[in-house]
């Protein structure tokens, strides 16, 4: 069981987002929050877009601020959505949010989270894709919920658990919570090989 391989070991998860921090607090695990500064996001533009976040949950986790100790596990994660081969980002203001959601709307698109756990003696990292389909969204609708619920913190413009993940997503085929920002599951599983493999 992970809590029994974590005895004596700390985990660190390098994010500001308070849904990934919700998320692993739900694995009843201890751990604690360092924010990582800012690490320039870059990537080759031929790269398949299928392996940008775990790239850059890399570069994240490389570019930490400070050494580990020999007991600390670090976690970092990237979140990207993918709508018609187009990575949908962060949104810079209102206009750009609304946009993106207007693109969404009555599609499918794909959110993808790269998760990189390391410690002083290895690295091991992974993707967890999830595709999301959208009902068609009306135009007053988008205004209200960015209006509402400020989606510019957030790939794609929204969150699954808002308002509008309650009213517009129709199915989802994958891990809910990777749409969050961090697919529990895997990182359970993941992270139990990760100590267990010496």
């Amino acid at each position: 069981m992970l809590k029994t391989l974590l005895e004596g070991k700390k985990i660190i998860l390098a994010s500001s987002s308070p849904r990934r921090k919700q998320l692993l607090d739900g694995l009843d695990i201890e751990f604690t929050i360092e924010e990582n500064g800012n690490i320039a996001e870059q990537f080759d533009p031929n790269m398949d877009l299928y392996k940008i976040p775990e790239h850059l949950a890399l570069l994240k986790s490389k570019g930490f601020n400070r050494k580990l100790n020999y007991n600390e596990l670090l976690v970092t994660a990237d979140t990207m959505v993918l709508c018609n081969n187009e990575i949908m980002g962060k949104p810079k203001n209102r206009s750009d949010a609304f946009k993106m959601l207007q693109k969404l709307s009555g599609n499918k698109h794909t959110v993808l989270t790269g998760v990189c756990m390391r410690n002083n003696y290895k690295i091991r990292s992974f993707t967890s894709a999830t595709d999301v389909f959208f009902r068609h969204i009306k135009d007053e609708e988008i205004e209200y919920y960015i209006d509402n619920y400020p989606p510019y913190d957030k790939a794609g413009a929204y969150g699954a658990q808002d308002w509008i993940g309650l009213v517009a997503i129709e199915r989802i085929d994958g891990s809910f919570f990777n749409v969050m920002g961090l697919p529990v599951q895997k990182l359970y599983t993941e992270m139990e090989i990760f100590l267990s493999d010496n």
